[in-house]
C-alpha cells in the first residue's frame, strides 16, 4: 500500500492518536519545562547528559512514533482479537510517561521518578511485544522509544545518586 492510501485509510483515528500522544507530551511538559532552570539545571548530572535543548525535539518525535504505532494497530479494528489489550497497555505506558514527569520535575522527587521509568519500560517493553503481534511496523517505531527511556533511566539514576 502507498502511504497516501495509507492515512486515507483512517485519518480521523490518525488525527486522534497523534492528539492523544501529543496531548501527553503538553501535559508532561507542564510539569517539566518550568522546573528546569530553577531546578533541574542546578542538579549534578551524570556523564554523557545532553544538552538541555536535545530533549525537546527528541520527545517530538517519539510521541509522533508512538502516534503513528498506535494508529497502526488501531486501525485493525478493536473487534480484532489483541488490539485492545495492545491499545490499553498503549495507554498505561502514556500515563506512566506524564508520571514521570511528574515525579520527577513537578515534585522534584528523582528517586520516584527512577521507580516510575522502570516501570515505563517495562510497560513500554509489553507494547512493543503486542504490537509486534499485530504489526511489525508498529512494533519497529516503538523501540527508539524504548531506547530513549532506557538512556532517560540512567540519566535519573545518575541524578539520584549524585544528588543524595
Amino acid at each position: 500500500m502507498v502511504y497516501h492510501e495509507i492515512v486515507k485509510s483512517d485519518p480521523l483515528k490518525l488525527i486522534i492518536s497523534i492528539a492523544g500522544c501529543f496531548l501527553a507530551a503538553v501535559i508532561g511538559s507542564v510539569a517539566t519545562t518550568p522546573n528546569i532552570p530553577i531546578w533541574y539545571e542546578f542538579l549534578s548530572k551524570p556523564p554523557l547528559t545532553p544538552p538541555n535543548w536535545i530533549f525537546g525535539p527528541v520527545w517530538t518525535l517519539l510521541f509522533f512514533l508512538m502516534a503513528v504505532a498506535a494508529w497502526l494497530i488501531w486501525r485493525k479494528g478493536l473487534a480484532e482479537p489483541n488490539v485492545k489489550d495492545a491499545l490499553s497497555i498503549f495507554i498505561v505506558q502514556l500515563v506512566l510517561n506524564i508520571l514521570w514527569s511528574v515525579s520527577f520535575f513537578g515534585i522534584r522527587m528523582p528517586i520516584f521518578g527512577f521507580l516510575v521509568i522502570i516501570g515505563l519500560w517495562f510497560a513500554i517493553l509489553i507494547t512493543i511485544i503486542r504490537f509486534f503481534r499485530l504489526d511489525n511496523i508498529a512494533g519497529w517505531l516503538m523501540v527508539p522509544y524504548i531506547l530513549w527511556v532506557s538512556f532517560a533511566a540512567y540519566l535519573n539514576l545518575g541524578v539520584v545518586i549524585l544528588n543524595r
